[in-house]
């Protein structure tokens, strides 16, 4: 069943952010650089990406940059928001202070476009 958008701010607004646990939404493609390209269909229903589409353009190609392609790659719906923050500062170091504001902006951001959702959510 899914929940409306009343009912899924009502949950957020009792979920300490740090402790969700983010689960993508999205396909996604990795280079041999480490960059995430996130994959999304120009239609959702698959008769239209068909039929008004060449098979080449039925996808948007959204490309992450090193903190958001980090950020992706934890994204596996067993790590939380706080892991996925330490994890960040562990491996880009200084380059991404503040770290806690940044991450949560970026996966507010992914949540909002659909991209990605919490498992408290989905429960």
């Amino acid at each position: 069943m899914a929940l409306n958008f009343f009912q899924r701010r009502k949950i957020l607004k009792k979920l300490n952010y740090m402790e969700a646990t983010p689960i993508r939404k999205s396909k996604f493609e990795t280079d041999e650089h480490g960059i995430v390209t996130i994959v999304v269909p120009k239609f959702k229903n698959e008769k239209f990406n068909t039929f008004f589409c060449t098979p080449r353009k039925r996808f948007f190609r959204i490309v992450l940059d090193e903190l958001g392609s980090n950020v992706w790659l934890q994204v596996d719906g067993r790590t939380n928001v706080g892991t996925i923050c330490e994890k960040s500062l562990e491996l880009l170091g200084d380059k991404v202070q503040p770290v806690q504001l940044r991450v949560t902006k970026f996966l507010t951001m992914l949540y909002e476009a659909r991209y990605i959702s919490f498992q408290e959510i989905e429960k």
